[in-house]
C-alpha cells in the first residue's frame, strides 16, 4: 500500500533541512532562484518543532587540490565556490532559518549525502526517529542524496513538494515524478499545509 500521512507516527519524526545556505540563496555561481520561494514553507515546518530539526550545510574544500577523487575536477570547474575564494559568511544558513539554532542542530558535510562521515544516522537512531521530513535544495542533487540514503537506511520519508527547490525546473519535476512512482511505499509527497496539520495534531 502507498504510504500516506496517516501512517506516520509523528512522535518519531525528525526534519532534515538540506543546505539552505546563503551561497544558494544569494547571487553566486550556485544561485538557486527558487530558494527564496521555498523559505516560508521551510520556516513554518522548522518553527513547529525546531528541536527536532537538523540543518545540513554543504561545505566546499579550501581549494580544488584539497578535494579528493573526482571532486578535484569538480572544484577546478567551480573554483570560485571553494572556501579560499568565497566569503565565509555565504556558508551560513539563510537568515530566516539561522535563528532556530539552537535548539535546531547543524550537521556539516563535504559531499551531497549527509549520511557518510557525519554520525547523523546514529544520532537519529538513538532518538528513536523512524520518519524524516526532508526539505531544502536541490531536489535533484543533495535532497536526492538525502532521500535515497534515508530510504536505504530504513526511514520513511515525507517530502513537502513546496518546501524543496532546484535551479533546474526540468529535473526538479522529473525527480518528483520518480519519487511518487518508484518509492510510494517508503515516501509520501504532500503540501506543507497538510504536513503541518498532521504534525501539529500529534505534537
Amino acid at each position: 500500500m502507498p504510504l500516506s500521512l496517516d501512517d506516520i507516527a509523528w512522535r518519531h519524526v525528525a526534519h532534515i533541512c538540506v543546505d539552505m545556505q546563503r551561497m544558494f540563496e544569494e547571487e553566486t555561481a550556485w544561485h538557486t532562484p527558487w530558494a527564496a520561494r521555498t523559505l516560508p514553507a521551510i520556516e513554518a515546518i522548522v518553527e513547529l518543532n525546531p528541536q527536532r530539526t537538523v540543518f545540513t550545510r554543504f561545505i566546499p574544500p579550501l581549494n580544488a587540490d584539497a578535494a579528493r577523487g573526482a571532486w578535484r575536477a569538480y572544484y577546478q570547474q567551480w573554483h570560485m565556490m571553494t572556501r579560499e575564494r568565497m566569503p565565509a559568511q555565504l556558508l551560513e544558513l539563510c537568515a530566516p532559518l539561522a535563528r532556530f539554532v539552537p535548539p535546531a542542530r547543524v550537521v556539516d558535510k563535504a559531499i551531497y549525502s549527509p549520511w557518510l562521515e557525519t554520525g547523523l544516522h546514529r544520532q537519529l537512531r538513538t532518538e528513536a526517529v523512524e520518519t524524516l521530513v526532508v526539505t531544502g535544495g536541490e531536489t535533484d542533487v543533495c535532497v536526492l542524496a538525502t532521500v535515497m540514503g534515508a530510504v536505504d537506511l530504513g526511514y520513511r520519508v515525507v517530502l513537502p513538494e513546496d518546501a524543496v527547490c532546484s535551479s533546474a525546473d526540468e529535473t526538479h519535476d522529473a525527480m518528483l515524478r520518480i519519487y511518487r512512482s518508484r518509492f510510494g511505499e517508503q515516501l509520501v509527497d504532500c503540501r506543507t499545509e497538510d504536513l503541518l496539520d498532521a504534525w501539529r495534531h500529534e505534537t
